[in-house]
């Protein structure tokens, strides 16, 4: 069922809209960590390595699904607020239309390049049949990954952020229960794995269409709304592409870094991919604030309150710098013990809690830009979202990431920082955006007052 947003307590929808939310990327994030867990009991490093690439390519696929959404979700959610069903039904209609149609084609492409994509990731040689196994099963379910992740979307835009959340939990519960199933009991290794995250994603978008047709929507969805419409269409990419693109060179940007982490030493490789395990966790915050403030928004500024719109941005930048002040405190002070959990190498250790030290104050830095970035999406204007991150990524955390790796062979924490940096570039871009909004918004309302004189 819809529900409206735009009345009442700024500060307590965001709350209530946020925790969700929050519970859906936990979630999607022990989703996503299942399968490597479980195959590591049964079978041996080459099968782990396999699903370990896998998993990582299906994630960066995923993510960028996510991001495109972005676009159905800002047009339902401005149509909701502005009370126009049919818009909204439009909205949805052309979203499934679009999607599913893209799903094919996705699928149909990347299966033809899987080999391509195994050589990319310079996947080890006892790993590449299960690699190519593991991806080809998944690439074959990418419309069930792209259907879910519409469902929600659509959820989202209307609203309710509880459903989504729901439906993330029958998939985990679902995966984890078909990995002990196929990978324990059947010893399929990396297929299992791949089986399990295809059908548990299937499972979980049958009971969102079955919860949909008994649930009274307020929406009317007839097959006029499911014919492609140029203009919605277009909207729908105008937000949701530059979000996909940036999410897909965010992903890119932490495999590079990855690369160079290697290029150090075992150790430093290990230290750095657990300190990017916990950090992903800290991550889901920032991460929630930003689909929040972009649903939150949109039906606002549908609505005509622009002003709910900042309060929203306001608020969501408070929580997430106070949650970053908090994570820098523990992580000063407690490093070590946090990737101590991963690994009880002791160098490994030492150099994590270097590189940890240095990675953290990202987590305040992002979470302002994130939060911006849910707001420029709530006014179409995604592509600044795209427009920071890669002018970050490009001019300050890969080029400083690189320099610290080789003046400062002795510790990892200038790597740390150059992730903070590039943070800190999107920071300073995303604030100038926000005056020039203010600024344009300003002297439009000038002139409609000058007009009604």
């Amino acid at each position: 069922m819809e529900k409206n947003l735009t009345t009442g307590s700024v500060f307590k929808t965001l709350i209530s809209f946020s925790l969700p939310f929050l519970l859906s990327y936990f979630l999607q994030t022990l989703y996503g960590m299942a399968d490597l867990f479980i195959v590591g009991q049964f079978n041996g490093v080459e099968s782990t390595t396999a699903v370990s690439i896998g998993s990582q390519v299906m994630h960066m696929l995923t993510v960028m699904i996510v991001g495109l959404a972005m676009g159905s979700t800002v047009m339902i959610g401005k149509a909701i607020g502005a009370q126009q069903q049919e818009d909204a039904s439009t909205a949805i209609g052309n979203t499934v239309t679009l999607f599913m149609s893209l799903s094919v084609v996705i699928s149909i492409v990347l299966l033809l390049l899987v080999k391509p994509i195994v050589a990319v990731m310079s996947t080890p040689e006892e790993a590449v049949s299960g690699t190519m196994m593991y991806l080809t099963i998944c690439f074959i379910g990418i419309p069930f990954i792209t259907a879910y992740n519409i469902i929600s979307s659509i959820f989202r835009g209307m609203g309710d952020s509880k459903s989504p959340m729901y439906f993330i939990a029958i998939a985990c519960a679902a995966n984890i229960a078909l990995d002990y199933l196929f990978i324990g009991v059947m010893k399929l290794g990396p297929v299992g794995a791949a089986l399990g995250t295809t059908l548990s994603q299937t499972i979980s978008v049958i009971v969102s269409l079955g919860i949909i047709l008994k649930r009274q929507t307020g929406l009317v969805l007839k097959k006029v709304h499911l014919r492609p419409r140029k203009n919605i269409m277009s909207s729908l990419l105008k937000v949701g592409l530059p979000v996909a693109f940036q999410d897909g060179f965010i992903q890119i940007s932490f495999i590079v870094i990855t690369v160079i982490a290697n290029s150090r030493g075992l150790n430093d490789a290990a230290a750095v991919g657990i300190v990017e395990k916990l950090i992903s966790f800290l991550f889901l915050v920032p991460s929630s604030m930003l689909s929040t403030v972009s649903t939150l928004a949109a039906q606002n500024i549908g609505a005509g309150r622009h002003d709910r719109a900042k309060k929203t941005l306001r608020y969501a930048i408070m929580l997430s710098v106070s949650f970053g002040v908090l994570s820098v405190l523990v992580m000063q002070m407690a490093a070590e013990p946090f990737v101590g959990l991963f690994s009880p190498d002791t160098e490994v250790i030492r150099l994590g809690g270097q590189y940890m030290r240095g990675y953290i104050w990202d987590c305040i830095l992002a979470g302002i830009h994130f939060c911006f970035s849910g707001y420029f999406c709530a006014y179409g204007l995604s592509g600044f979202s795209f427009l920071h991150n890669s002018i970050s990524i490009v001019c300050a955390r890969i080029p400083l990431a690189y320099l610290a790796s080789k003046y400062f062979v002795d510790t990892l924490f200038p790597m740390g920082l150059a992730t903070s940096a590039g943070s800190c570039v999107s920071v300073v871009i995303c604030v100038c955006v926000f005056i020039w909004m203010q600024r344009k918004e300003q002297k439009h309302g000038e002139k409609r007052i000058i007009s009604n004189r």
